[in-house]
Order: C-alpha cells, then sequence, then structure tokens
C-alpha cells in the first residue's frame, strides 16, 4: 500500500489471543467445557482457514500456540495433549516407514493387546478402547503417507527431505539446501563461535533467508554454541516471566491473554530453532524480536505491548 508492503496474518495473532481472552473470560465456570467447541468453531478455526488461504502456512500453524491457554483454563485435558503428541509421531511413522507400516500396525496391535495381562478387569469396554485406539493411530499411520503425496509440491518435498526419503537430487538441492547451510554454519561456529560479521557460511551469503527465518544460524556460527545457549535461555527467560505475570493477574481476561503471548512466543522459538538446526521441518515463521521483517516485528510488539500495560493496570482495575 503506497510503497509499503505489510502481511495481514501477523496482526491475527495479537488480534486473535484478544478475541479469545475476552470470550473465555466472560464464561461461568460450569460452562467451560461446553466452550472448548464455540472456541474453535467461532474464533479458531475461521482465523485458521483464512490465513490458510492466503498461502501462510507457518503463520496459520502457529495458532496451534493456543492450545496453552486451553490447557490452563481447563477446557483441554492433559490425556488429550497426549493423543495429539502420540498422532503427530504416528504421522511421521506413516511417512518415514510407509513401506513397512503394515508391521508397524501389528506390532502397535500386540502391544495394545498385551495391556490385558496387566488388567484385572478385562471388560468389553476395554477391548472397545483398545480397538478404538489401535484403529485411529493405525488409521493416521495409513493415511499420512497419502495425505504427504496430495500437499504442494514445496510442503512434500520439506517433509521429504526433512526425514531423509529418497528424493530426487533436484528436490534435495532445492528444499534441502537451506537446512544443509545452516547446519554447516552452526556446527563451524564450534563452542566459542568466529566473531561478529566473521562467519563464511553468513557473511558470503551461502544461507539464504539468513535475515529472517535462519537467522539462528548466523548465531550459531558468529558466536557458537555459547552464544546460542545464551539467546535460547534469554527467550525461555522471557516466557517464563510472561507465564509468572499471567498467573499474578486478577482478572480472567489478562491472564488468559498472558498465556496466549506466551504460547506464541514458544511456539515461534522451538519451531525456528528447531528448524535451523534440522529436528523440525522448514516452516517458515521468523524468530521474535530477532528476525528482520517489519509486520513481524510490528506485530510482536503489540503483542507483548497489550499485556504489559494489562499489567500495569492489575491493582486498578478488574477487566
Amino acid at each position: 500500500m503506497g510503497g509499503f508492503s505489510f502481511q495481514p496474518a501477523e496482526f491475527a495473532k495479537w488480534a486473535t489471543a484478544l478475541a479469545l481472552a475476552k470470550f473465555l473470560s466472560g464464561l461461568n465456570r460450569p460452562d467451560l467445557k461446553k466452550a472448548l467447541g464455540v472456541s474453535l468453531a467461532i474464533i479458531g478455526i475461521p482465523v485458521f482457514i483464512m490465513i490458510l488461504l492466503q498461502r501462510e502456512t507457518g503463520v496459520a500453524l502457529v495458532f496451534g500456540a493456543m492450545v496453552l491457554v486451553l490447557y490452563r483454563e481447563g477446557l483441554v485435558a492433559g490425556w488429550i495433549l497426549l493423543v495429539g503428541l502420540a498422532s503427530v509421531l504416528m504421522m511421521v511413522f506413516g511417512i518415514k516407514y510407509g513401506e513397512i507400516r503394515l508391521i508397524l500396525f501389528f506390532c502397535m496391535a500386540g502391544i495394545g493387546f498385551s495391556r490385558f495381562l496387566f488388567i484385572r478387569k478385562k471388560t468389553m469396554r476395554q477391548i472397545l478402547f483398545t480397538l478404538a485406539a489401535l484403529t485411529y493411530f493405525g488409521g493416521i499411520m495409513f493415511v499420512a503417507g497419502y495425505a504427504v503425496s496430495k500437499m504442494p509440491d514445496h510442503q512434500a518435498g520439506r517433509i521429504k527431505v526433512w526425514l531423509g526419503l529418497p528424493v530426487s537430487q533436484e528436490i534435495q538441492d532445492r528444499y534441502g539446501y537451506n537446512t544443509k547451510q545452516s547446519l554447516i554454519a552452526i556446527g563451524s561456529g564450534g563452542m566459542e563461535g568466529k566473531g561478529y560479521l566473521d562467519g563464511t557460511q553468513t557473511k558470503f551469503r551461502f544461507v539464504p533467508e539468513q535475515e529472517t527465518d535462519f537467522i539462528f544460524c548466523t548465531v550459531g556460527e558468529e558466536w557458537g554454541f555459547i552464544g546460542s545457549t545464551a539467546v535460547v535461555l534469554l527467550y525461555s527467560m522471557l516466557i517464563i516471566r510472561i507465564i509468572v505475570l499471567s498467573e499474578r493477574q486478577r482478572s480472567d481476561f489478562t491472564r488468559i491473554y498472558g498465556y496466549a503471548v506466551a504460547g506464541i512466543f514458544l511456539f515461534h522459538l522451538l519451531v525456528n530453532v528447531g528448524m535451523t538446526i534440522g529436528i523440525l521441518p522448514v516452516i517458515g515463521i521468523p524468530l521474535p524480536f530477532f528476525s528482520y521483517g517489519g509486520s513481524s516485528l510490528i506485530s510482536f510488539t503489540i503483542l507483548l505491548a497489550i499485556f504489559v500495560k494489562l499489567d500495569s493496570q492489575r491493582l486498578l482495575i478488574l477487566r
């Protein structure tokens, strides 16, 4: 607009956090269990779909961080989080070991039915529960490979390269180059790094997107393991501080919003650092207050500034 470009999806982060906080804070405690579906149907899913239609898959996945809010408010039980984590693992196994999925399924079945050896009452309910779990996780494992084949080429290529699946050299060079060069840069930094602006991989532009999505590799190469650890610790202290401040709030609105802020920062930290060191697929989201980008910087500033302002007034007003 007028020579100035911005990313609307970035501003949806703090707007969604405010909307979720406003909605959940206005509910009575007995209604919290019913609020999960409403929260997702009215606030979470529509925003996710709108951003996904803009081909901003990485930003859309950030809204998964709101599960921290739902867990804190009692809308999502701990076992649901475990099921979600197990589902992701089954998807990875289904894609990585597609040729032996049937063997893996029978191994799961053996483990599932072996639990009966440790159950005193072998009721029909237990049998149905085991069958349902096997059907669910087995279905995810078998469908995962098909789902990847239907993804856009750049997303499927990134996942295949990340999992080390056999791909052509063209796909390897196209979708694995960034991560490979990032790993070289971080590894060459050693313990103390090469020094400020002395990193060869970053200085000579071997690493694409080193100012934005892959900026953490610059830290690793120039400041080494010590500098990288210091950056991660600083982010961890910030997130923990936000959670501590959220817990001391007198109003539900501020507490819920604070947890949304902490969840968003935590997701960005884990995914950005994870994809830079190769343990997560390349998604393309910035490191807060570190990556270059006007929209993300403004969005993170607003996100944190609102919480700081609400916290400063915690003793004056009850929102």
